[in-house]
């Protein structure tokens, strides 16, 4: 019934993670012994064909971004030519290929969009050999200008939504077939941990459910037991341990290590964009009017991703010496008001990680060269506000856990709901989201 096609289609995906083991399952039940069989019947037997509702009120794809095939359809018929090339109009690519070869038509370079300065008046219009009105110039004029409009658009929302998934998984989406099909251990671990990776943040005054769970554990120890067989590589995109990258040659460490290096420098631009644009309250986190939370909680999100994935790369190569002269810090998520206010009830204090966020430079400056801060520095610090720099994951590798294997909950916007029928009902009232409900 189901088949490793199936299963590496869930990578772009945020099934739950029972509906992935029941996949798993389906592909493996007659490999496994009796006791992995047990284990991990633990989160298929949650799986939504199993269950008495049959369905989710949880949204089971990450966003998707739209591309310009509307305004280019169109822009195609005005100007009366027929598509110049295969572009895809929903990739960037695409999109300027498809200005590059329509805007010579009228003679308007690519990126001058000031309707007083960058026109053509009618003599120089004549000039060029534009034997067209007025009025039909302008009006392709400013259909181009709106197709590079959104093609500006386009590609802020695509970093978003790529800086979404490297939050929650890592690389995992770019992981090849070919390489994700040459095990199957490899397939279902990843495709497994995925799933658990991309689960929704719960409110909660305490911390995040880790994502490697028994049942993770499980499906690597397989992985360490055929580890001939095992595609490391592919695994590394996703978790990038000490053991994990062990397997890898020294070459696929460098790749990966020059990979995270850039995902690093894009994320530092647009984060520091983000933060002139948000007054963001450092000292607390906490959200206020004005401040778009998703996104700077979606992208620091990454940042601490590709931070974690750089640390362990830079271990595994023996390079830890460089954290001498260069060591970027974590960043904090910003968090509801109503959080921060619960957890000073029930007698918490600022979160030390917060702390250390407070007295270090912004991170990204740190790697841009405007600002210094090593490992030493950081380890000060650290233990200023009495926590340890290595445990922590400040200058070093994170420890590994190993947590209890929890269902997987209804949620309406991040508050736990008994079933998928009342979140539905919760979610359309608009309960939960801070907003009136009329």
């Amino acid at each position: 019934m189901y088949n490793i096609q199936n299963l590496y289609e869930t990578l772009n995906e945020r099934k739950r993670p029972e509906d992935v083991a029941e996949i798993i399952a389906g592909i493996i039940q007659d490999k496994l012994t009796t006791a992995e069989n047990e284990v991990l019947e633990k989160a298929a037997q949650g799986a939504l064909n199993r269950s008495f509702f049959g369905y989710t009120s949880m949204l089971e794809s990450f966003g998707e971004v739209i591309g310009a095939d509307r305004q280019i359809n169109k822009a195609l018929k005005i100007f009366r030519v027929q598509n110049l090339s295969d572009s895809d109009y929903s990739k960037t690519e695409g999109i300027e290929q498809f200005l590059y070869d329509i805007s010579p038509l009228i003679s308007k370079p690519v990126g001058q969009n000031n309707f007083k300065t960058d026109r053509l008046n009618k003599t120089e219009r004549k000039e060029v050999g534009l034997d067209i009105s007025k009025r039909s110039y302008n009006k392709k004029w400013r259909l181009l200008k709106r197709i590079e409009k959104r093609l500006q658009k386009f590609i802020i929302e695509s970093k978003k939504l790529e800086f979404q998934k490297i939050s929650k998984h890592g690389l995992s989406h770019t992981i090849n077939f070919g390489d994700f099909s040459a095990d199957i251990n490899t397939a279902c671990f990843i495709a497994y941990y995925n799933a658990r990776c991309n689960v929704r943040s719960a409110f909660t005054n305490h911390s995040q459910e880790r994502p490697f769970d028994e049942i993770c554990e499980m499906l690597f120890n397989r992985c360490r037991s055929n580890e001939a067989n095992t595609n490391w590589w592919a695994v590394s995109h996703i978790y990038a341990s000490d053991e994990t990258l062990s397997h890898l040659t020294e070459e696929q460490k460098g790749i990966l290590l020059g990979k995270w290096t850039s995902i690093i420098q894009e994320i530092a631009e647009f984060m520091s964009d983000l933060w002139k644009n948000n007054d963001i309250n450092r000292k607390t986190m906490a959200v206020k009017k004005g401040n778009d939370s998703s996104t700077w909680n979606n992208t620091a999100g990454a940042w601490n991703k590709a931070r974690d994935s750089w640390m362990n790369l830079v271990y595994s190569l023996g390079m830890e010496v460089i954290l001498d002269d260069l060591c970027f810090g974590k960043v904090m998520r910003l968090m509801a008001a109503d959080v921060v206010a619960w957890h000073y009830a029930t007698g918490g204090k600022i979160d030390p990680d917060t702390e250390v966020w407070n007295k270090l430079p912004l991170p990204w400056e740190v790697f841009e060269g405007k600002a210094f801060c090593n490992k030493k520095l950081i380890a000060d610090i650290c233990k200023e506000v009495r926590i340890d720099p290595e445990k922590s994951g400040w200058i070093a590798p994170r420890t590994h856990t190993i947590a209890k294997y929890k269902p997987t909950p209804e949620l309406v916007h991040g508050v736990m709901v008994s079933n998928p029928f009342m979140a539905t009902i919760l979610k359309k009232n608009k309960f939960f989201s801070g907003k009136i409900n009329k």
